[in-house]
């Protein structure tokens, strides 16, 4: 879909969609930090994918199971074990620093999945990519103040996770189009769900009372916010959808501030902006490349 075609009905959706979904991920961030002072955040991940599994279930009634079917599946097993870190990396990132602070050192993962695209997909990446790259990396240093502030471990999971994410999303990027979106997400919770049940056991602790409202929470609410995502990038351009993801930073510096009295400083926004700055012009380029290579097949033009 051409984005100056598009009409203000389709946009509203979009925006409706994408800023659901940027609700849920980010009410999904506050309760992970709050579970992560009670119980281990490897074991929060087992029952996220446990009960995001149980979320799957309506929308595989609805589309049938036939739409699970792959011919990847060494892809999605590969997959989930990035996965499985790379969630247990933002978990135990949450807990240990300012939740408003760690989605900002997030949004990086736009400015890895460039880089991982080039290593995993041979893609190439010229002056302007690499420029956008460059200038997303001098924000996540202005987030991080290396040798002003101190560079914690919390800040190193972050980063782990986002670098994990993007490979990910090299995968998710190769399997679109293959697999039916319902395989592409229940393969994911299934897999990792086996995968996170070893390290959680040798930490286990049985959820108690409410407990077990927010973890079934966490599972469904997590499981509707990446329905929603997928929806609102089924509607338009990624020029279109992706700066809605960046409302995930007022959000969870909301729920921060009311829930545990995080106040963000200065430094956090700046470099946040200058990130989300550097990954809309890396996301902008690349639909723009796709348009290139669609219109060229489509007239039979090598582009």
């Amino acid at each position: 879909m051409q984005l100056g075609l598009m009409s203000s009905s389709v946009m509203v959706r979009v925006a409706c969609w994408m800023l659901f979904a940027c609700l849920c991920f980010s009410m999904m961030n506050g309760i992970v930090r709050h579970l992560g002072g009670v119980i281990e955040p490897i074991v929060v991940v087992f029952f996220r994918c446990l009960f995001g599994l149980v979320a799957m279930a309506p929308f595989l009634l609805r589309a049938g199971f036939n739409s699970l079917r792959t011919e990847n599946p060494m892809l999605h097993v590969l997959r989930g074990l990035v996965a499985v870190v790379a969630m247990s990396c933002w978990f135990y990132g949450i807990k240990l620093m300012p939740l408003a602070e760690a989605v900002a050192l997030s949004f990086t993962t736009p400015l890895f999945s460039s880089i991982a695209a080039v290593i995993l997909l041979g893609e190439v990446m010229r002056r302007r990519r690499w420029t956008a790259t460059v200038i997303g990396f001098i924000g996540t240093l202005i987030v991080l103040r290396p040798g002003i502030s101190e560079f914690t471990t919390g800040s190193f999971l972050i980063l782990t996770a986002a670098l994990l994410m993007a490979v990910n999303h090299v995968m998710v990027k190769y399997l679109t189009g293959k697999d039916h979106p319902n395989a592409i997400v229940f393969w994911l919770v299934f897999l990792v769900l086996p995968l996170s049940f070893a390290p959680a056991a040798a930490f286990w602790q049985t959820p108690a009372g409410g407990e077990w409202v927010w973890l079934i929470s966490l599972g469904m609410i997590a499981t509707l916010g990446h329905q929603s995502m997928v929806r609102g990038f089924a509607l338009a351009d990624a020029t279109a959808v992706v700066p809605f993801e960046f409302m995930r930073l007022p959000f969870v510096a909301l729920i921060g501030f009311l829930a545990f009295g995080e106040k963000p400083d200065l430094w956090t926004w700046v470099g946040a902006a200058v990130i989300v700055l550097s990954s809309v012009y890396i996301t902008h380029r690349e639909s723009r490349q796709g348009q290139v290579i669609s219109s060229a097949k489509s007239t039979n033009i090598e582009p």
